[in-house]
C-alpha cells in the first residue's frame, strides 16, 4: 500500500491536464462575472436615458 501511495505522488502524467483544466475553470468563472458586471451597469445606464426615450 505504501509502495502504491508513492508511485501515485510522484506520478506527473496527468498534470499538465489538470492545470489546464483548473486555467479553463478560472477563465470562464472571471468571464462570467465581467459580464455580469457589465449587465448591471449597461442595466443602469439604460434605465436612466430610458425615460427621455419616451
Amino acid at each position: 500500500m505504501a509502495r502504491l501511495l508513492k508511485r501515485f505522488c510522484l506520478d506527473t502524467e496527468g498534470s499538465v491536464a489538470l492545470e489546464y483544466a483548473l486555467i479553463g475553470g478560472i477563465v470562464s468563472v472571471a468571464v462570467i462575472v465581467g459580464a455580469l458586471s457589465i449587465g448591471t451597469h449597461l442595466n443602469g445606464a439604460l434605465a436612466s436615458i430610458a425615460p427621455w426615450m419616451k
